[in-house]
């Protein structure tokens, strides 16, 4: 089923990305929703089905576990809410979700909403806990994210010749664009000498190669294109969507896997390019919001979006062609490295974005003459990825 204009994103907002230890779950949630109701026009009593992002309830005493976490504070009891979870690709697949069921004509004015809070305990209470204490008894005990990705940085620099160096410049791209966004965890500048001299965290990923664990909330409100203009005048149509499972969990058990680029990655960006009658994502691609939860990732990204060749993908960062300014402008925001990675926040963030730019709302960050954006998410050890792309009426 193609639904390529036929969604209309009409109201859109988000928290500040970061510590948020005066704020909680619910605090976030609130800000959030009734921020994209306010820019959409419309209240609690309009909006007729909830899809709400959360990954790891857990943390926070099972706060965003189901949707009854939010129907008091945000005023929807009675309404449909479907909690989604799928790795890092909960926000984008709660959001592809909505968006069909909008589509479908059982609904014409619901929320998303992606929320996580993950600062409220250590990192040895959170998720490096449950991938060393839970599953399989062999694999992933010892196992981390940054040890994982780690693996492939280290194979495409004995495939492809290049060092940190490289990867460095991915982090100083994206805490550039972070320090022009009020809603990023880290808005300092750093230089490349800064990224090299920093601790190591699993070789060759040091502390800025790697995103911080961060607090967050964002929200969009969707209908039907045909009823977007009752609502407001400003707003964005989406384009394509695709989500794919390449590979199960025990992507490193499998021998099939390429290493060098993420499959799950590959079919959900042809799923939305055929979605969006897109050819050339590298010359019809105005800006993307893609899933740097390493620098290696975005590098490993631009291959797998199609925006360079397989083993290509260094250059355009060595070539400055990723900045806001650049070719093919990639992580505007600040990315994952500066905003941070509230999971199931995360990709609805992304959407945020892009649709800021799209709208010419991004402030010193704005990407010029911004028609087609795409958001990107990549979950797990590369198993799931969604893509979703939005573009002006």
């Amino acid at each position: 089923m193609s639904i390529k204009d036929k969604i209309a994103v009409i109201g859109i907002a988000q928290t500040k990305f970061g510590e948020n230890f005066d704020m909680s779950y619910e605090d976030m949630a609130v800000e959030a929703a009734f921020g994209a109701m306010e820019d959409a026009g419309v209240g609690p009593d309009d909006i007729q089905a909830v899809w709400l992002s959360t990954f790891d309830p857990s943390i926070t005493g099972g706060m965003g576990r189901a949707g009854s976490t939010i129907v008091d504070v945000l005023s929807l009891r009675d309404r449909p809410v479907s909690r989604v979870t799928n790795y890092c690709s909960s926000g984008t697949d709660a959001f592809r979700n909505a968006c069909f069921a909008v589509a479908s004509g059982e609904y014409d004015v619901v929320l998303v909403l992606g929320c996580e809070k993950m600062r409220d305990v250590g990192s040895r209470e959170s998720l490096v806990k449950g991938a060393a204490e839970g599953g399989h008894p062999v694999w992933g005990k010892g196992m981390t994210a940054p040890g994982m990705f780690a693996m492939r940085a280290t194979r495409y620099f004995h495939k492809y010749g290049i060092g940190r160096e490289t990867l460095a410049k991915v982090a100083v791209k994206n805490h550039y664009h972070g320090s022009l966004n009020p809603y990023a965890h880290f808005r300092k500048e750093i230089t490349v000498d800064k990224v090299l001299k920093a601790p190591l965290i699993a070789y060759p990923l040091g502390l800025f190669d790697c995103t911080p664990t961060t607090d967050g909330a964002a929200a969009a409100v969707i209908t039907r294109a045909e009823n977007a203009k009752s609502f407001t005048d400003e707003y964005v149509l989406v384009k394509g969507l695709g989500l794919s499972v390449g590979v199960g969990d025990r992507v490193f058990f499998d021998p099939n896997d390429p290493v060098l680029n993420f499959q799950s990655t590959k079919e959900a960006a042809k799923q939305a390019y055929e979605m969006a009658e897109i050819k050339d994502p590298r010359k019809e691609i105005d800006l993307a919001e893609v899933h740097d939860c390493f620098t290696i990732t975005e590098i490993l990204n631009y291959e797998d979006l199609g925006f360079a060749e397989e083993g290509e993908g260094w250059k355009l960062i060595e070539e400055g062609k990723t900045y806001k300014d650049g070719e093919i402008p990639v992580n505007p925001s600040g990315g994952l490295k500066s905003l941070g990675h509230p999971i199931g926040a995360t990709g609805v963030r992304m959407i945020v974005e892009v649709a800021n730019h799209l709208l010419g709302r991004a402030g010193d960050r704005q990407v010029k003459d911004a028609k087609i954006g795409l958001a990107h998410n990549l979950g797990g050890p590369g198993s799931v990825a969604t893509v979703v792309i939005l573009g002006q009426p």
